[in-house]
């Protein structure tokens, strides 16, 4: 009798395994080509460029020649420039505005291996921008690209004449509150989960994460969810996301002393419903940085400059022409 039941037992686990197999390669998938990619995605204004380290970078120049006041603006975590669209729109007028992808993210290839660091980014971005010949600008960042924003303007201050942090990064979250984020977060930064997520099919993951990103998830469009999936599935890129999801080595987080060092204008930006990143480490940051603006957009999420694009724009806009206000560089000026 015993001998059957363990036997029965067997033969479940088995067919259990044989199931759970069956339905991971099912679910699998394989890399986009970048070819694929980017035809499909590239638009236009795409350029690529070869920097140090095998970095092979998508980005844009919009607007006005490079003569204008420029504006470089940097993207978060999984996304693209793609996010930075409505601003882009909406300062080409005045600006010369320069958008690009970070290594494993959007269009840009990264070495095999590479290892992706909030430093590591701070000096591909400065790469790029002497690859470019931009020598003084005003720098934007939103969430991660916050916290790499931040980041460079301490260790370049010379060449950023001003900084927006849109729901920047960077502080260490050791509140109770932490534990309130989306279960999607959770899941992708569980050790033993999250590299076995890797390789299938995310678009329903990738929903609910950028459902929990906007205060309105009706604003989460097919299209969106899609090119957020397609884009991941770059070679290379799940290693990278992967990486940063399980959280950088050694990361430097923010603190009142590193902040204070900054000198040049800052304005701070936040939803007031912010899932990822809390509003009170906009408040944060506006405390530790003296002069800073701090603005605080009403039933707002993680990505103002999408889900309130007239209001975060104008804002910017507003802020910019302050910065630029008496220069040479300043739009209008003679």
């Amino acid at each position: 009798m015993l001998r059957w039941i363990f036997g029965g037992l067997l033969t479940l686990i088995g067919l259990v395994a044989v199931i759970a197999v069956s339905a991971y390669f099912m679910l699998k998938r394989d890399d986009i080509p970048y070819e694929t990619l980017e035809s499909q995605y590239t638009s236009p204004a795409s350029q690529f460029i070869d920097l140090p380290g095998g970095i092979h970078m998508h980005y844009r120049e919009q607007g006005q020649d490079a003569q204008a006041p420029t504006v470089l603006l940097v993207h978060g975590f999984s996304a693209s420039l793609h996010t930075w669209e409505p601003w882009v729109e909406r300062l080409s007028e005045d600006y010369h505005v320069v958008s690009l992808d970070l290594p494993g993210h959007g269009l840009t290839r990264a070495p095999a291996g590479y290892q992706a660091s909030i430093e590591g980014y701070r000096d591909v971005v400065h790469d790029f921008a002497a690859a470019r010949g931009l020598m003084r600008f005003v720098l934007v960042g939103n969430s991660m690209g916050g916290n790499i924003a931040w980041q460079y303007a301490r260790a370049y201050p010379d060449q950023v004449l001003g900084l927006i942090l849109v729901d920047a990064s960077g502080w260490e979250d050791t509140r109770a509150e932490a534990q309130t984020e989306p279960s999607v977060f959770k899941l992708l930064r569980n050790p033993t989960l999250a590299p076995l997520l890797r390789d299938l099919d995310n678009t329903r993951l990738t929903r609910q994460g950028l459902e929990a990103a906007f205060y309105d998830p009706t604003l989460v469009t097919d299209d969106m969810v899609e090119r957020y999936s397609r884009l991941s599935r770059a070679p290379g890129h799940r290693d990278i996301l992967l990486q940063i999801t399980l959280g950088f080595r050694a990361r430097e987080y923010a603190t009142a002393e590193r902040l204070a060092e900054l000198h040049m204008p800052v304005l701070i930006m936040t939803g007031d419903t912010d899932r990822l990143v809390p509003p009170e480490h906009a408040q944060q940051f506006h405390d530790a940085i003296a002069g800073s603006q701090l603005i605080v957009f009403p039933q707002t999420g993680h990505i103002p400059q999408e889900e309130r694009a007239d209001d975060s724009a104008e804002a910017a806009k507003e802020f910019l022409f302050a910065v630029f206000e008496g220069s040479a560089l300043a739009p209008g000026a003679e």
